[in-house]
Parts: C-alpha cells; structure tokens; sequence
C-alpha cells in the first residue's frame, strides 16, 4: 500500500472512492459533507436516504455520480467529548471501516478527508495519528486498498499529517 498526502480538494480526487465526513443522517451537512454532496448532483442525496442513516463509527458506500470518484463512503464521525466516550474507538473504526469496505469492493484507490476535526472538535494531531496508525496496520495485512491518499483543506492539517511521515 502506498500512502500520500496532499493539501487539496477532495471532491476533485481521482480515486476509486472517497470518503465523506458524514452526520449520521448521511443527508448532507456542512463542511466536507456539504461540499461532497453539492459536487456529487442530487443522486447522491437520494441515494443516502434510502441507507437508513449510520452509527457513529460505521461506514456505507454509494455511487459517487457527478464526482471523479466512482464511490463515495460515508462515516459518521465522533464529536469530541474530552475524550472520555470512547472517541478514539470510534474515530479508529471510522477508518478501519471504510478501509473494509474498499477491500470488500475491490477498490484500489480512497481517499481520506481529516474526519471529525471540524465541527466535531476531534483534536487535530490526536485524529491524525489515529488516521495514519489505523491506515498503516490495515495496510501491513497487504489486501487492498494499494492506494490511500489523506486529503487536508487546510495548510495546518496538511502539515500535522506531514510531520508523521517525516519522522
């Protein structure tokens, strides 16, 4: 498995899938869910409400319609509570989920918006090690995903992702 990061837009990825950021409803919000949604055309928010929602923790695929991605995952994040609601668990989960699904689908290419950092207050460099750790184990098994890309908005997520490669 290969591992990159950029500083970007994921709508604009060029990957088996992508994953959202979502809200347990996955019927769109703000943020990294709201701009998914507005790239992916009305089909995609159509397609979510017939999901049933997700449990924090879970992830559900969809296609990925107007987007460059022929998937989009949905996974609910945790909103950080101090830490003592087993956020981290959950956070992890988050990601091992998504990485099963891509297995499950035979995707060879996702990539990973910083989940739960926004308005959910996960702090940033604890979700980062959490992304990275949990893409890392996932990746020594040797199935894939051959390729994960972390995809940061910002200039400071893109640095706390590039300091832990660095090191």
């Amino acid at each position: 498995m290969t591992v990159e990061v950029i500083l970007g837009d994921i709508t604009r990825c060029d990957v088996d899938a992508i994953v959202n950021a979502a809200n347990r409803s996955l019927c769109g919000g703000g943020g990294v869910d709201g701009a998914i949604h507005r790239a992916a055309g009305p089909g995609l928010l159509k397609e979510c409400r017939t999901l049933g929602g997700c449990p924090t923790g879970e992830a559900k695929i969809t296609k990925g319609y107007r987007l460059s991605a022929r998937y989009v995952i949905h996974t609910a994040g945790p909103v950080w509570a101090g830490g003592h609601k087993k956020e981290p668990e959950f956070l992890r989960s988050c990601y091992q989920k998504c990485l099963e699904l891509a297995r499950d689908n035979e995707l060879t290419s996702i990539a990973f918006p910083c989940i739960s950092t926004g308005i959910y207050r996960f702090p940033k460099e604890k979700a980062a090690e959490i992304a990275v750790e949990t893409v890392k184990s996932f990746g020594s098994s040797g199935s894939v995903p051959e390729k994960v890309i972390f995809v940061c908005f910002s200039k400071e997520d893109y640095d706390i992702y590039r300091s832990l490669f660095s090191g």
